[in-house]
């Protein structure tokens, strides 16, 4: 996706009045929920839903502190809905009918309108249970990114460009634990050399924001001859911006990084991991006036540590400390928190004004990437590294580790916080954050 690209919403030009008459009249945006063939490839074509028939869905860009409408219109059989992830907006509008946000019900439209907040790369999804249907949720077609301007852009950048990772024809594996896979493999709805190529010249620098749009998988992305210098992760801009080969994201996350062109050539940007970048998971980059077959270069090995990116670990008090243990049940795919399964998790309780410290203890052979809605924390430690500054609204706890966010609970109502491994949450991976007082 290119900036001309970019559906540009007035409203953030708008006085509150103006706004107020225009909700009246007509939404910012409407999104359209309906099942499409959408060809991923020449002669692969596959069946989905998405939004506004396309894939990814429109991109958004949105001013910070001004009011936005969105009309989600359901042309499918089944209700849907439409979570804004990363936003700190109400409850009621936030997109889990858990928390309490109206589904849309099929064949008819609703509107919502909240205030963007807070600056920086977000989306967009569909969001909900899917159990053991690959055609629903996250599985889906239903992604988009919003790119919330205001002050403090993370660096400087001569232009930018919106790349989304999302894998499509998903199966249950058929031997050993159950789980999901995946066939197709794409970058902006396009596998391998079927994406228009991003063109750059010499030079410039580019400011990728990359998104993890995966139901269930983790990717780490490269680009020969090329590092990526790290300014935000999951839209928040990072103490310490730093250069390394490797990009890291788990199912959620999103990463800002500013790349320097200086290695003319035309090259593969895609999964280090031959399988899936064999698979569709890869677009090119082509400098300008030099033509010819795309490039891959194997990565020199690097170990991707948030940490790399915070400043020293400072020593803060918080109100109350919580652990949070994740185990699998004796089937293997069953999840639990502190030894529930959703619904029957235990609610965390939170006060309003007063900082908490959560610990989450891995202790299973798979990684979780901890998603909590309507709020940002700040990563304080992951396994042995402690680090501040790093704030995130997706946390990916390694297997058989630990790790520690502190929250500053200052959005009330209640908030989802569940595994963003769409299987692991369907599978009991979830529980509430409840407000007293």
């Amino acid at each position: 996706m290119r900036r001309r690209d970019f559906l540009v919403l007035p409203a953030g030009l708008l006085s509150a009045a103006a706004v107020g008459a225009r909700q009246e009249a007509s939404p910012d945006l409407t999104l359209r929920i309906s099942e499409i063939a959408w060809e991923i490839a020449p002669r692969r074509t596959i069946r989905t839903l998405a939004y506004n028939d396309t894939i990814p869905g429109p991109l958004v860009r949105v001013r910070a502190g001004r009011p936005f409408t969105v009309d989600v219109r359901n042309d499918h059989t089944r209700e849907d809905i439409v979570h804004w992830h990363g936003l700190h907006i109400p409850s009621d509008v936030d997109g889990a009918v858990e928390q309490g946000t109206p589904p849309v019900p099929p064949r008819s439209t609703r509107r919502y309108t909240f205030t963007p907040d807070p600056t920086g790369t977000r989306w967009y999804h569909s969001h909900g249970m899917a159990h053991r249907d690959l055609q629903k949720a996250t599985y889906t077609g239903q992604f988009g990114v919003m790119i919330i301007d205001g002050a403090g852009e993370p660096g400087a950048y001569d232009r930018e460009e919106v790349l989304v990772l999302k894998e499509f024809e998903p199966y249950f594996r058929r031997e050993g634990p159950l789980d999901v896979e995946f066939r197709a493999f794409t970058i902006n709805g396009k596998m391998a050399g079927h994406a228009e190529p991003i063109r750059v010249k010499e030079g410039e620098r580019v400011l990728f924001r990359i998104v993890n749009a995966s139901a269930t998988l983790h990717h780490r992305l490269a680009l020969p001859g090329h590092d990526f210098r790290i300014v935000a992760l999951d839209g928040n801009a990072v103490p310490v911006p730093r250069s390394v080969p490797i990009v890291d994201l788990a199912p959620g996350e999103r990463v800002d990084a500013i790349v320097e062109m200086t290695a003319a050539g035309v090259w593969w940007l895609g999964e280090i991991r031959d399988a899936q970048r064999a698979a569709g998971m890869a677009i090119v980059l082509e400098y300008a006036g030099r033509p010819g077959p795309p490039r891959w270069i194997a990565p020199r090995p690097f170990a991707w540590e948030l940490g790399l990116f915070g400043t020293d670990a400072t020593d803060r008090t918080a109100d109350a400390t919580t652990t949070l243990v994740f185990k699998a049940k004796a089937d293997g795919h069953t999840w639990m928190i502190n030894g529930k399964s959703y619904p029957d998790t235990a609610p965390i309780v939170v006060r309003a004004g007063r900082r908490y410290r959560w610990i989450f203890d891995n202790q299973s052979a798979d990684d979780h990437p901890v998603h909590l809605h309507r709020h940002t924390f700040e990563v304080v430690r992951v396994g042995e590294r402690r680090m501040s500054g790093i704030l995130k609204d997706v946390l990916n706890v390694p297997a058989w580790k630990q790790a520690e966010v502190e929250l500053l609970a200052d959005h009330p109502g209640l908030s989802l916080l569940h595994c963003h491994q769409q299987f692991h949450m369907d599978m009991g991976f979830m529980t509430m954050v409840r407000y007293d007082g």
